[in-house]
This record gives C-alpha cells, structure tokens and sequence, in this order.
C-alpha cells in the first residue's frame, strides 16, 4: 500500500512534465555531523531513552527528488509520542521546517492509528540495533513501561533525515498520509485520494506538490 502511494505521488508529478530523480540515495557526510549535528542527535537520542553508542545513518533513501527538495510519504506508523518526543527537540529551533506544527498535531491525533497499523513484530520491536538502542519492546500494543524500540527507532531515523537532509542541502518536504486537500469543495486526506486517483486528481495533487516546493 505505500509503495501504491508514492507511485501515484511520482504519477501526478510526471503528469505536470516534472522532472523527478526516483531512489536517490544521498551518501552521509559524517564530517558534517561533527559538533553541533552531533549533540543534535544526542539529545534526540537521550529524550527516547536511547542507550550506548548513538547510530548513525549511513545513507539517506530519497523516493523522490526534485532539484534540491526530497520528498518523503509518511504513512501512519510514523505518528506517535515517540515521533513527538524527536518533534519537540532543539533540532527544530535551530532549522525550519514548514511541516512542523503540522505533525505535532498529527502525532498528538492519530496515535491510535499507528497502534492498528504498527503491531507487527517488524514494526512493533524493529530490527535487532532497535532493542540494541532501546531495550527490547514490551508486547505488543502495550506502550508502558519499553513501550515499542522498533517505533523509537522510527521516529529517531525521521529525525535523521530531518538534520541529515537540510545539512546537506537538500530542502526535505514530509507528505503526511493526514494532510487535508480541498476537492470539490470538501476536505480529503491525502492517503484517500492516493488510492485510486483518476488523471484530474492526479493533476490537482502534483500541482499542490510543486506549491509546497516552490
């Protein structure tokens, strides 16, 4: 379902004759990282209880690049407290970010869908460096106590790309699966409308796409 959806994101912009560079993998720079990045991440790391050696990316998988912006598709598992525990880091007061008020309010909202979608053990614990980092998960479903590491883990590789990104000089654009376009008169999120857009829908959301980057 979600590679459905950047599908018809990548659609509506070849509909507008954009030119688009898809699977754009963005090489770290772990010198631009030294000092400020550095304790920008640390302190991201330590408000979700991160323990031992703080990782680092290695690499950033962009599914859309256009010039200098990289878009991203954030679906619901990426709309939690731990998402807004890294959304309200130091990060966010030393770079702007439009989108940013925006998931506050969504990550406050929607929790409960990040808990129907976010159960499986591969989302839920993550990879074996997300117990590693954050202690192993408790069962799922239950976000007492460890709560989810493979949702920690998540939300603080999103950080990354946030820091990564503008450090490198890209201008990241965040589509949130929640974000509201007016059609026909009503408001309609953007994960419906990404499902089985026809060729007017299509033209409609690309050129909402190139007002965000313009």
């Amino acid at each position: 379902m979600y590679q459905q959806k950047v599908s018809q994101i990548i659609q509506s912009l070849d509909m507008l004759e954009v030119s688009c560079e898809l699977d754009f993998k963005l090489p770290v720079n772990e010198s631009l990282l030294t000092g400020k990045g550095e304790k920008l991440l640390l302190d991201a790391y330590g408000d979700l209880n991160g323990k031992g050696a703080m990782p680092t990316l290695k690499n950033l998988k962009i599914p859309i690049k256009v010039g200098k912006n990289v878009l991203l598709y954030d679906d619901s598992k990426h709309f939690n407290r731990y998402r807004l525990a890294t959304l309200k880091s130091s990060l966010y007061q030393v770079f702007n970010f439009p989108w940013h008020a925006g998931y506050l309010r969504m990550c406050r909202a929607h929790e409960r869908e990040c808990l129907l979608s976010g159960l499986q053990d591969r989302v839920w614990k993550g990879p074996p460096l997300a117990s590693s980092c954050f202690g192993p998960a408790e069962e799922a479903g239950d976000l007492s106590g460890n709560g989810a590491s493979g949702w920690k883990l998540n939300a603080y590789n999103d950080l990354q790309y946030d820091l990564i990104s503008r450090l490198h000089g890209y201008r990241l654009m965040r589509i949130p699966a929640y974000e509201n376009l007016m059609i026909g008169g009503q408001l309609q999120r953007v994960d419906k409308l990404l499902l089985h857009p026809g060729p007017d829908l299509l033209k409609t959301i690309g050129t909402w796409l190139l007002r965000k980057m313009s």
